[in-house]
């Protein structure tokens, strides 16, 4: 209960300790901290983003309702496959590596073999099994697709373990290097490869297989760079110990087995949609269910670059006791993910018709499912990353519950929603889903950071954005109805509004402290921490 009082281990000395009853102020070293890896990910997810949207575009418009769909399926086999048989390690990493020294000397590299081993032996029997299995699932994923499904799956499988080891040496890279490694490769190597690659094989003609392949080929090459940056700062080759000690082995596995299930289902949420909805409704179903999911994930993408930013941070706080230092780091990227998201989600609500005619005119009876994915994603940036508080503080159990409940929203729905109603059941089972996991990890979160997660800053923020993008979208409607035409004007105005707001001397200073933050500058984190602690007393 102490730390829950004590001051941050970067207070001042001459600033007294709060009293009983209050909250303290997060540490300013972290707060300066949090906001540079927040702008580092903002950037990254930002160019991802970009490129997700333009293979999207790539797949959809190369290959058709039915063939995008037969494309998204063999997608959501990687991903979920993937998923599963990292058994929640990456996150073990995360949550690790930070706790221990790096070098050399120090024992970090001996999680590699403890955190790799069992998820690789797990990828290559999938791969086994779903090689010797694609001939008898190719009919019942893809049947109906008019591409050779067995072939497809294949590949699929094959690439499995590659796409495993990458995203395990992901996670560790994220925790040795400087974040703008993890970035560079995450962020910038795979989303600009791929639709390079797919659009290559679109253009010659290669079909959906020399498609997927120009799909997967980018991990293999963000394997070897992750192989190359991971193994200085870990000492591998240089002295480190690599033989792990049998309590490594416990209380890595501890942690990271019931974060297995939550891990694939967090992947795999949009993908199991895709494939029910291709063997419940058909590939050109799926199709256009696949083409409404990569706009909704390309606006969580903002969630995404924050959370991969601060989630060691998260650890080494938790880690420490330093609750409220923590809490505090929640807020602050909560509001910034919720200015950056909210205006995506709200446009994409109001404009789907617009965004997927850009797919084609066969996409466009997906605006409904836009429509309700738009709105619960709009939940789920607005509580921000509270799986990080959960999983970083050391509880996969409460976070796995959490998973398990939306899952089974999502299935449960889907399984009855689907066959009728097609795409749009889908996109309502899912949104369901989403709510449910989100509002149950609230609480579970609220209950173990003891903390608040909330702030008066995160709630103006929230109103403020809403009456900003609504008022654009209602002048964008009138002006244009829900099409291209409205949505050109919507963000006219909305680009008009940004300019104006920034000529008033308030919204400038606080640009000014954030950018001062940004490079570091100690005279910016009082007025960065300050609000959010005076508006947490006494709660």
């Amino acid at each position: 209960m102490t730390a829950a009082i004590r001051p941050p281990s970067g207070q001042h000395p001459a600033v007294a300790p709060p009293t009983a009853g209050t909250v303290p102020p997060a540490d300013d070293t972290e707060t300066r901290r949090s906001v540079r890896s927040g702008v580092a990910g903002l950037v990254g997810a930002a160019t991802s983003g970009l490129f997700g949207f333009l293979l999207a575009v790539v797949i959809t418009r190369g290959y058709g309702t039915v063939g995008s769909g037969a494309f998204f399926a063999a997608i959501g086999v990687v991903t979920v496959a993937t998923a599963v048989c990292t058994l929640g390690a990456e996150t073990g990493l995360m949550w690790a590596l930070p706790r221990r020294r790096l070098g050399a000397r120090g024992d970090a590299a001996r999680m590699l073999p403890v955190a790799l081993l069992p998820p690789l032996l797990a990828a290559v029997a999938v791969a086994v099994g779903g090689l010797l299995a694609a001939d008898a699932l190719a009919p019942r994923l893809l049947g109906g697709s008019g591409v050779d499904g067995a072939a497809l799956l294949t590949v699929s499988f094959a690439a499995v373990p590659v796409v495993v080891a990458m995203t395990l040496l992901l996670a560790a890279l994220r925790c040795v290097r400087p974040i703008r490694a993890y970035v560079g490769v995450q962020f910038f190597l795979l989303p600009v490869a791929r639709p390079a690659l797919v659009g290559a094989a679109a253009l010659a003609g290669g079909g959906l297989l020399a498609g997927l392949t120009g799909w997967l080929v980018p991990a293999a090459l963000a394997l070897l760079a992750c192989l190359t940056l991971v193994a200085g700062p870990l000492g591998v080759g240089r002295g480190a110990v690599l033989r792990p000690r049998p309590g490594d082995w416990s209380a890595f596995w501890r942690f990271a087995l019931p974060r297995a299930a939550s891990a694939a289902i967090d992947a795999g949420n949009m993908w199991v949609g895709v494939l029910l909805t291709s063997v419940l409704a058909g590939p050109a179903d799926a199709g256009v269910f696949g083409g409404v999911g990569r706009y909704i994930l390309a606006g969580q993408l903002a969630m995404q670059g924050l959370r991969v930013a601060v989630s060691p941070q998260l650890s080494r706080l938790l880690g420490r006791g330093e609750r409220a230092a923590a809490a505090a780091v929640h807020r602050q990227l909560t509001t910034w993910g919720l200015v950056l998201s909210w205006p995506v989600y709200l446009l994409l609500a109001v404009f789907g018709l617009a965004f997927l005619q850009i797919f084609g005119p066969e996409f466009t009876a997906g605006a409904p499912a836009m429509a309700v994915l738009a709105v619960a994603m709009l939940v789920n940036t607005g509580v921000g990353n509270v799986q990080s508080l959960l999983l970083m503080g050391g509880r996969s159990g409460l976070h796995l519950v959490a998973t398990l409940a939306g899952l089974l929203v999502t299935v449960s729905l889907g399984l009855w929603l689907i066959p009728a109603h097609g795409a749009t059941g889908a996109a309502l089972a899912w949104a369901l889903g989403i709510v449910t996991e989100n509002l149950t990890s609230v609480g579970c979160a609220r209950a173990v950071v003891g903390q608040p997660l909330v702030d008066a800053a995160m709630l103006r923020a929230g109103a403020a954005t809403v009456a900003g993008v609504g008022a654009a979208a209602a002048v964008g409607v009138l002006a244009g109805g829900r099409g291209i035409g409205g949505l050109a004007v919507a963000v006219a105005v909305l680009v008009v509004g940004c300019v104006g707001l920034l000529t008033l001397p308030r919204v400038r200073r606080r640009i000014r402290v954030t950018m001062m933050q940004v490079r570091g500058r100690p005279e910016a984190a009082p007025a960065a921490a300050g609000p959010a602690a005076e508006e947490s007393k006494g709660r």
